[in-house]
């Protein structure tokens, strides 16, 4: 087996099929398929990671921011807080507010001035916007933490932000970030100011970051969107040489089924190395094995009912002349036919029986370990007890050691009763019949070799045709079936050997039957 493996691997057809695989439809389809999702995947991190980074950026700016203000109005007048408070929220784009001791707004810059930014009431909001849809689509992929909605307070005391409770109590900048109703962003940093109690909170509201990644995203989204598009197309073309290969095959094979045109053509597309062109292949191969297993049946057949048909017509006309006949002698002689008849009826039905069911029985049988030189001389000494010889003398000679192949013996021994049987019908009266067996290259070689009139090169591929029967003159008409030969070859080949016929190497007349097995390892 290991031996056969070697050779499968070796087998330029396998070589191609391990590379079409490369170019397999399962691998197009997946790559046009996936890499939307892929890109779409990339595409979301990629913005996810974008964004977390410019708020960091923002965050840090607001603490810097806070603290710089804080330090800025801490020891300052009301009128010079006030100015700060304007000037700063005006430049940078905050709102600033300071809250006493006590926790009341002192100062705020929206009321001092005309607000930097404008934040839209919830009822003002289309909560439907694409926008926003996005927003909360690419939040929920991602798995971003819900953020706390940002609301002004009806009564804008310290108490109602958390951020200026834990400045308060902690006198160190707090930051938190919120949802504005029309999904931007709201940063809020609290900071305590100087050493008298006071607070201020500044607020603001990058709309930039949204509105970069809002870009972003609906740059992604269009990528995405057309990669699905051309992912559409691609997967219809891939449909397409798909379906169209298919219906040919399903076309043909329905044809062949049918049996409406003999010489339905298969298509065996050439330039597909994909799997659809292996099964086209395949299927085309398997259409041409099926016909010829068809036609050597029905070959098979016709040769069964021609052979069959002779010694049924003399068998039949020898059983009505019985009736007829009065003379004794004639008599005996048409139970002489009429027997010789059934024999060979026999006899055929036999070898018919064994060579319509040796390729199905040797694709059933466990094989074991056969020596071939013990089963031979135990078959020539058969044969030499029983008188098959018929007087011709078999000489046996082994070369080598371990001449043991995998196989069955009982279909062994049959391929050498029939190549000694040919041997013995070929040979003359007192004639030799060499056997001679030798290990080779990891193959067991077993050679007969008759003193016959040996058989001409254009003929030697004949005598293995099933019912081929050249007899020698002087032998008893219907002794031999024309299969045996057959059988043999097909049992050899059914080992993975082989059986064919040469010429004999020393110059002499006659014919030598080769019989070439794998050693078994």
């Amino acid at each position: 087996m290991a031996e056969r493996e070697n050779v499968l691997r070796g087998d330029p057809r396998l070589e191609k099929l391990r590379w079409s695989r490369r170019l397999s439809l399962t691998s197009r389809i997946l790559f046009v398929n996936v890499l939307p999702l892929v890109l779409l995947g990339g595409g979301v991190l990629y913005l996810d990671s974008y964004r977390k980074q410019l708020l960091d950026e923002r965050f840090k700016l607001a603490l810097v921011e806070a603290q710089i203000t804080a330090e800025a109005l801490a020891g300052a007048t009301p009128q010079r807080q006030d100015a700060l408070l304007i000037q700063i929220g005006k430049e940078q784009r905050l709102r600033i507010r300071v809250y006493g001791p006590e926790g009341n707004l002192e100062s705020d810059s929206f009321q001092l001035a005309p607000p930097s930014f404008d934040l839209p009431e919830p009822a003002e909001v289309d909560q439907t916007d694409f926008a926003l849809r996005m927003d909360r689509w690419f939040d929920r992929v991602v798995g971003a933490p819900a953020l706390p909605d940002y609301r002004e307070p009806e009564a804008d005391e310290a108490a109602a932000w958390p951020e200026l409770v834990r400045a308060r109590e902690e006198s160190l900048t707090q930051i938190v970030l919120r949802d504005a109703p029309d999904g931007t962003h709201v940063i809020n940093a609290a900071a305590p100011v100087g050493l008298e109690g006071d607070t201020l909170m500044i607020t603001r509201n990058p709309v930039d970051i949204t509105q970069s990644v809002r870009e972003a995203r609906t740059t992604v989204a269009l990528v995405v969107l057309l990669f699905l598009l051309v992912s559409t197309l691609l997967s219809f073309f891939l449909a397409q040489t798909i379906v169209r290969p298919l219906r040919e095959l399903v076309q043909a094979a329905v044809r062949v089924r049918q049996g409406r045109d003999r010489q339905v053509e298969v298509p065996r597309l050439p330039d597909r190395r994909d799997e659809i062109g292996m099964l086209a292949r395949a299927i085309s191969d398997m259409t041409g094995a099926l016909r010829h297993r068809i036609d050597a049946v029905e070959s098979f057949a016709a040769d069964v009912a021609h052979e069959i048909k002779n010694p049924l017509a003399s068998l039949r006309s020898a059983t009505e002349s019985l009736g007829k006949v009065e003379d004794p002698e004639l008599r005996a002689q048409l139970l002489d036919i009429a027997t010789h008849d059934v024999r060979r009826i026999d006899r055929l039905v036999t070898e018919i029986s064994d060579a319509s069911r040796i390729d199905a029985e040797m694709s059933r049988t466990e094989f074991e370990r056969v020596d071939m030189a013990e089963l031979l001389r135990h078959t020539v000494v058969s044969r030499e007890e029983r008188g098959e010889n018929e007087g011709r003398a078999v000489s046996i000679s082994t070369e080598g050691e371990a001449h043991t192949v995998e196989g069955v013996g009982m279909r062994l021994e049959r391929i050498i009763q029939n190549l000694l049987d040919n041997a013995v019908s070929f040979s003359p009266e007192g004639g030799a019949i060499d056997a001679r067996l030798v290990r080779r290259e990891g193959r067991v070689i077993l050679t007969v070799c008759d003193e016959g009139p040996g058989i001409p090169e254009e003929k030697r591929e004949k005598v293995f045709h099933r019912f081929h029967s050249d007899r020698p003159e002087g032998e008893d008409f219907g002794n031999h079936s024309g299969l045996g030969l057959a059988i043999g070859r097909t049992i050899a080949e059914a080992l993975e050997g082989s059986l064919h016929v040469e010429g004999r190497s020393d110059g002499g007349s006659g014919a030598c039957f080769v019989l070439d097995l794998p050693a078994a390892r």
